[in-house]
């Protein structure tokens, strides 16, 4: 409910009821097989929700100006105090030289207007007049989601009680999703392979990455003897 309730302030009621209705349908699953649900529920409502509200320059100007970072700043510092912002936007990006990363810009108490106005454009995320959703990173980030639901649908269709450590460590692959720009690609990649592997056993029927489920090996055995 928490996390329904973020999502719905991420972007809206139709975003939030997307992340409900899948997490939901793991909890039937698991509750008609197992009578209750139990880790492979709790890790679709953790990860397919990070995945969900990933920090874009929507979420990053609605957290600035929401309330919350003015009381904080507020609560910390008196007197006359200015605000300077450094943030690398993907529409103005610079990058090092030597590095090849994006350098960050210095900008002034202006922006925290400008904020605002974007806070205010959440309702265009993933839409074509999303002009942050064209760059490379955004992309990433909306196909990781499609992924995910994909992977939740294969859950769904081969869980049973002998596979199911496989099918909750598949479930949190995002895990090690973390990080901004550069870093973030270099731990994608990494995961999607993990997800990709985890994924084979599942539809090849093993319990686990690598190694083959006893009854998939007896039903063989059974075929070469008849």
């Amino acid at each position: 409910a928490k996390r329904v309730s973020f999502l719905t302030g991420y972007q809206s009621k139709a975003y939030a009821a997307r992340y409900q209705q899948l997490v939901g349908r793991v909890e039937n699953k698991e509750k008609e097989l197992f009578g209750a649900a139990g880790d492979l529920s709790t890790a679709v409502a953790r990860y397919y929700f990070k995945l969900l509200a990933y920090k874009d320059e929507y979420e990053v100007a609605r957290l600035y100006t929401n309330g919350e970072f003015l009381k904080k700043l507020e609560a910390q510092f008196e007197g006359d105090y200015k605000l300077r912002f450094h943030m690398a936007p993907p529409i103005l990006e610079k990058k090092d030289k030597v590095t090849g990363h994006p350098k960050k810009r210095e900008f002034g108490p202006w922006m925290m207007k400008l904020l605002k106005i974007v806070a205010k454009g959440r309702i265009l995320r993933g839409t074509p007049l999303d002009i942050f959703g064209y760059t490379a990173e955004r992309k990433m980030e909306r196909a990781l989601i499609r992924e995910y639901e994909a992977v939740v649908e294969d859950i769904l269709t081969h869980l049973h009680k002998d596979n199911y450590a496989l099918c909750v460590d598949l479930a949190s692959y995002p895990d090690g999703i973390r990080g901004y720009g550069y870093v973030k690609e270099t731990n994608v990649e990494r995961q999607k392979k993990k997800a990709a592997e985890l994924r084979q056993a599942l539809k090849e029927g093993k319990t686990h990455a690598g190694k083959t489920d006893d009854r998939t090996d007896n039903r063989d055995d059974q075929r070469k003897i008849a």
